[in-house]
């Protein structure tokens, strides 16, 4: 097993459009880290350099010991899984497992011994005979986990290799996964833009926007601790609700809500702030002045069963949640339309679905102050 430095790593095409800008990300040996971020954030062209797949404009790329920066992806020690499978569908399982290590010339007794390890690893043992037309999704996708898993590699490189599946299988795809690098403990870097897997599988996590890394983090710290703006409204279903707010006096007024904050939490002279209240830091209350309360009534109520989410329109212009337009003081009525063009924020709060509560309903939210989050309006960083 091996490590993954990437040094000032960029990718610039032509027309200087730059799809990775100087990223520095240190993978550990045995670690496995994931990329996530909205499409064309960067994270597969990141992927692929480290594969050699893409030509690296600048920077180095070292894996374990070794400068990989312009060698083949044969000469790097890793293998891939794709979101295709990428299974060739005239041979059985057994010679798409094995055939990596025939290109390598592996001896016959070898290449058998280690095909039948990882099949009886990943349940494939009784498929072995089969061809890829013959198997489903998951099955395909295990073989082609399988086939990496036969070259024993200092490293793993997936690109969303759950993707194709449906939402139940992903579930145990994942489930699966997150067993076998246990078991394994193979550096693995993962590509995804599906934040569940992100946050279930990541030990490390990297939020990428534009080629930039905004953050790396362990998961809870990403949902506790957004470094940015971006990073707060990305990580989290649903999102963290943001709210323009005024500081004075020693607490921050938003929404008919004046919240006290310890005076070391703005920097002297902010008299703007963005407001974040994360839908599952509220709470169903009777009125009370002991806790700041936030006040609406619902327009929309979704029932997912165990819980629901209900949204109401409060009274603060609407924040993007776009960390760039969210910085700007000068956020424009008309980007963008909302339900009956209303521009308020429309605030969603996680409740049990068995509360009573529906369309129409007159809410009393209690906020907790020490779990609110404070972004500066100008940058879009984290006031911490």
């Amino acid at each position: 097993m091996a490590g993954i430095v990437l040094d000032r790593v960029a990718k610039v095409y032509d027309g200087n459009v730059r799809a990775v800008d100087c990223v520095d990300l240190t993978v550990n040996d045995g670690e496995f880290v994931v990329l996530v971020g909205p499409s064309g954030c960067g994270k597969s062209t990141l992927l692929r350099m480290i594969a050699g797949l893409e030509h690296i404009t600048e920077g180095t790329v070292r894996i374990g010991d070794k400068d990989v920066t312009n060698a083949a992806p044969r000469d790097r020690d890793i293998a891939m899984v794709f979101q295709n499978y990428a299974l060739y569908p005239q041979m059985k399982v057994r010679d798409n497992l094995a055939f990596g290590l025939r290109l390598r010339k592996t001896p016959k007794a070898e290449r058998e011994q280690r095909v039948l390890e990882v099949a009886t690893i990943l349940g494939l043992e009784e498929l072995l005979d089969r061809k890829p037309g013959q198997l489903s999704g998951g099955q395909r996708q295990r073989v082609a986990m399988g086939r990496a898993m036969v070259r024993e590699p200092a490293v793993y490189l997936m690109d969303e290799p759950l993707s194709n599946l449906d939402a139940k299988l992903r579930v145990s795809m994942r489930a699966e996964l997150a067993r076998l690098h246990e078991r394994l403990r193979t550096t693995t870097v993962y590509v995804t833009h599906d934040q569940v897997e992100a946050m279930t599988l990541g030990e490390r996590v990297v939020v990428l926007r534009d080629g930039v890394i905004q953050q790396v983090a362990p998961p809870k710290e990403l949902y506790d601790a957004p470094a940015n703006l971006f990073v707060a409204a990305f990580i989290g279903s649903p999102q963290m609700n943001l709210l323009e707010a005024t500081v004075e006096d020693g607490a921050i007024t938003s929404a008919g809500m004046r919240i006290p904050i310890r005076g070391d939490r703005v920097p002297a002279g902010l008299q703007r702030v963005i407001l974040g209240i994360r839908p599952t830091d509220v709470a169903l209350t009777a009125a009370s002045d002991s806790l700041p309360q936030l006040r609406g009534t619902v327009t929309v109520f979704e029932d997912l069963g165990a819980e629901a989410h209900a949204i109401m329109p409060v009274e603060s212009r609407r924040v993007s949640s776009d960390a760039a337009e969210a910085a700007s003081e000068a956020s424009s009525d008309d980007d963008g339309a909302l339900i009956g063009n209303d521009d308020r924020t429309q605030f969603v709060a996680k409740v049990d679905s068995r509360s009573g509560v529906s369309v129409g309903s007159e809410l009393v939210l209690t906020i907790d102050p020490d779990r609110i989050h404070l972004f500066d309006p100008a940058s879009g960083l984290a006031l911490v």
